[in-house]
C-alpha cells in the first residue's frame, strides 16, 4: 500500500488575511535623499537671508564713484575702511549709541519685571474679571502699532504737571523732548504679557501647592519657584523687546528734537538727504548699529530658540 505524504499548504501572509497591504518601509536611500533635499532648501533659504547683510557690509567699504557704477558691483574693487570713521565723525554717534542702549535696556528691564508679574497673575492667580482682562489683552494684539502713535503722542504732550503743564495738561510741552517720553510708553507690551502667561500656564500646579504648604507667599512663589523655570521665556521676551526698542525710529523722531536725546536709528537719517544719499556712510552706520543685536543673539540663541520651540509646542 503506497503511503501518500500529506500535502503541505503554505499559510497566506498576514496582510492577505487581514485584507490590508503591508506598510511600505522607507528605504535608507530615500530617507537620506529627503534629508539632503531638506538641507539644500534650508541652505538656500539661509543664503537668501544673509545676502542683504553681506551686500550692506560690502557697500559700506565702497567709494561713491564705485557705488555710482552701472551695473553695480557686488565685491568692492577697493576697500575704504575709512568710511566707518568718517561716518562716526559726521554726527555724535557716541551719544546716539548711548541713548539707544539706555532706552533698549530700560524697556527690556521694565518688560521683564512687569510683564512677568502680569503674566503670572493671569496664569496662576484667580480673581474676578481675569478672563475679561485676558480677552482685552488679546484684543490689544490685533491693534496695529502705528494706529496708537497719535493717542500716545497726545497723552505725552498733555501730561499734567510736566513740562510746564498745569493740572489739566495745558500750557506746556509735557513729556516731549524728555527721557520720560522715550522710556515709559514703550516699556511694556501686550505681546510680552501674553508670552509670559503661556509659559506660566505650562508649569505644573503641584509646585504651587507644595510651596503654599511650606508657607511661601504669592510673591515668593512667583520669584523663587516659577520664574527660575522659565529662562527660555525670559530670554525670548528680553531679546525681542531689546531688538524692537533698538530699531525703533518713528516714536523717538516724534517726541525728541535735541541731539542729546536722539537715538541711533534717527541719527542714521543724517545721511539721507532730499537730493542725495551717502550710501557708503549710511551702510557703515547701519553695520555698526547691527553689531549689538548680532552679539546679543549669539549669546542668547540657546534660550531664544528653546523659547520659540516650547511656545510652538504649547
Amino acid at each position: 500500500m503506497a503511503l501518500t505524504t500529506p500535502r503541505t499548504t503554505q499559510n497566506p501572509p498576514l496582510a492577505a488575511v487581514v485584507g490590508k497591504t503591508p506598510p511600505r518601509q522607507h528605504r535608507p536611500n530615500a530617507r537620506s535623499r529627503n534629508k539632503v533635499i531638506l538641507n539644500v532648501a534650508l541652505a538656500l533659504g539661509s543664503l537668501t537671508m544673509v545676502i542683504p547683510f553681506i551686500w550692506m557690509i560690502f557697500t559700506s567699504v565702497e567709494s561713491p564713484a564705485e557705488l555710482a557704477q552701472f551695473p553695480p558691483t557686488f565685491f568692492p574693487q577697493e576697500w575704504h575702511w575709512s568710511n566707518y570713521s568718517e561716518a562716526l565723525d559726521a554726527a555724535p554717534f557716541d551719544v546716539y549709541f548711548r541713548n539707544s542702549f539706555i532706552i533698549a535696556t530700560g524697556h527690556t528691564l521694565i518688560t521683564l519685571v512687569l510683564g512677568s508679574m502680569a503674566g503670572y497673575s493671569l496664569a496662576r492667580i484667580r480673581f474676578r474679571g481675569r478672563e475679561i482682562v485676558f480677552i482685552s489683552l488679546v484684543a490689544m494684539l490685533m491693534i496695529p502699532t502705528y494706529t496708537k502713535i497719535v493717542p500716545q503722542f497726545l497723552i505725552v504732550k498733555f501730561m499734567p504737571l510736566f513740562g510746564g503743564n498745569d493740572i489739566l495738561g495745558q500750557g506746556g510741552t509735557g513729556w516731549l523732548n524728555t527721557w520720560w517720553a522715550l522710556l515709559i510708553p514703550g516699556g511694556l507690551s501686550a505681546t510680552s504679557i501674553f508670552l509670559f502667561r503661556q509659559f506660566y500656564l505650562s508649569l505644573p500646579k503641584e509646585l504651587e501647592e507644595a510651596a503654599r504648604l511650606d508657607g511661601l507667599s504669592e510673591f515668593r512663589i512667583f520669584a523663587q519657584i516659577y520664574t527660575p523655570l522659565i529662562k527660555p521665556a525670559i530670554a525670548t521676551v528680553g531679546l525681542l523687546t531689546f531688538q524692537e526698542s533698538w530699531n525703533n525710529f518713528l516714536w523717538p523722531l516724534l517726541v525728541t528734537t535735541s541731539d542729546e536725546l536722539r537715538v541711533i536709528q534717527v541719527g542714521l537719517a543724517v545721511f539721507q538727504q532730499l537730493d542725495n544719499t551717502s550710501w557708503h556712510y549710511l551702510m557703515a552706520g547701519t553695520t555698526l548699529a547691527t553689531v549689538p543685536m548680532v552679539l546679543l543673539f549669539v549669546f542668547a540663541q540657546k534660550y531664544f530658540i528653546q523659547g520659540f520651540t516650547n511656545a510652538g509646542i504649547k
